[in-house]
């Protein structure tokens, strides 16, 4: 089978840090689908694990978690897919990733994906929503359904892929949600997601809230970076409020006051802990696509697929990449076709 794979840490702008590679089309457990890749999606996981270093891979190692595809071959234990079904999944970052005509994936991490959308729009959905999803309704103590009514929500980074899936699951939720975007293009694409208020995280926070009305908000979730705004969050946090958190902190952060005399909750996601440890409630993000497939196609979640890029080679993925990197990519580029 064609994928795109790796054997040495290179700069993206170094030809041979991903490469065009044949591999053996994977086999699969009794607990795996095998699936026929359609359309994958780039996220910042994929630049980390890339990213230069003096390791070599004796086998090419082939990266990427968004997927959709079609079911080509199920697992003796599989009993809610049959080959020719539609789907769509984040995967496992223990196990070979999605950037190859075929993977092995556990059935328990997928589902059908949205109607609506084709394979390059379902692409763009698992990663991002999972992490949105677990770190909204599982690490923080809100419910899915009007568990923000009379609440406040401030989403650091509201333009990337998180902060899209954030924005419209907490607005959905009922939270008053005020996303952070520098540039117009990036706010109007918050405001799109459904974000009422729009700040400059360019700009110290606290002043740009009181102007919009909030002396303070009752959650925040950081998708950029922890430590640069960890003492101001602090700060405009209410008492017994909560922050989540995706991003190792850059540099050691006081875990004291403010956060210890406000009692305020922090909570940290990574939606490869799942998989990573075959927790027994692996399956719920499973579930959770279900779900996310089931609003997109009611028309309460939108897509956020904004850029493409076709076929699925190394070239491309280089690309991918590099826009990544770049800082400057808005929702979620995808690659698709071979």
């Amino acid at each position: 089978m064609k994928a795109v794979a790796l054997t040495h840490y290179l700069p993206i702008d170094d030809p041979q840090s991903l490469l065009d590679v044949e591999l053996p089309t994977p086999q699969i457990g009794a607990d795996d689908l095998l699936v026929r890749v359609e359309a994958v999606s780039v996220n910042p996981v994929d630049t980390k694990l890339r990213a230069p270093k003096p390791q070599v891979e004796a086998q090419p190692r082939v990266l990427g978690f968004d997927a959709a595809g079609t079911v080509a071959a199920i697992g003796a234990n599989v009993r809610r897919f049959s080959p020719g079904d539609a789907v769509y999944y984040a995967g496992d970052v223990t196990r070979a990733g999605s950037n190859a005509q075929f993977q092995a994936v556990d059935a328990r991490l997928v589902a059908q994906r949205p109607r609506r959308l084709d394979a390059a729009g379902a692409a763009a959905l698992p990663l991002t929503a999972i992490t949105a999803w677990e770190l909204l309704f599982e690490r923080m103590p809100y419910k899915p359904e009007a568990g923000g009514d009379g609440k406040s929500l401030l989403v650091i980074g509201g333009a990337g892929g998180v902060g899209s899936m954030a924005i419209q699951l907490a607005r959905r939720a009922g939270f008053t949600v005020i996303a952070t975007a520098s540039r117009p293009e990036t706010q109007a694409w918050c405001r799109a997601m459904g974000a009422q208020h729009v700040i400059d995280h360019r700009q110290p926070l606290t002043g740009q809230l009181q102007a919009a009305g909030f002396a303070h908000v009752d959650a925040a979730i950081n998708l950029a970076d922890t430590s640069h705004y960890w003492d101001e969050l602090g700060e405009v946090l209410v008492p017994q409020g909560h922050l989540g958190l995706i991003v190792e902190p850059k540099t050691p952060v006081n875990l004291g006051d403010p956060y210890k005399s406000k009692c305020i909750g922090i909570h940290w996601e990574f939606m490869f802990a799942r998989p990573r440890f075959k927790t027994a409630d692996m399956g719920e993000q499973g579930h959770i696509l279900e779900r996310v497939a089931t609003l997109i196609d009611d028309g309460e979640l939108r897509g956020i697929q904004r850029e493409s890029l076709s076929p699925i080679n190394a070239e491309n993925l280089r690309e991918a990449h590099r826009r990544l990197e770049s800082g400057s990519t808005i929702g979620k580029l995808v690659v698709s076709g071979w």
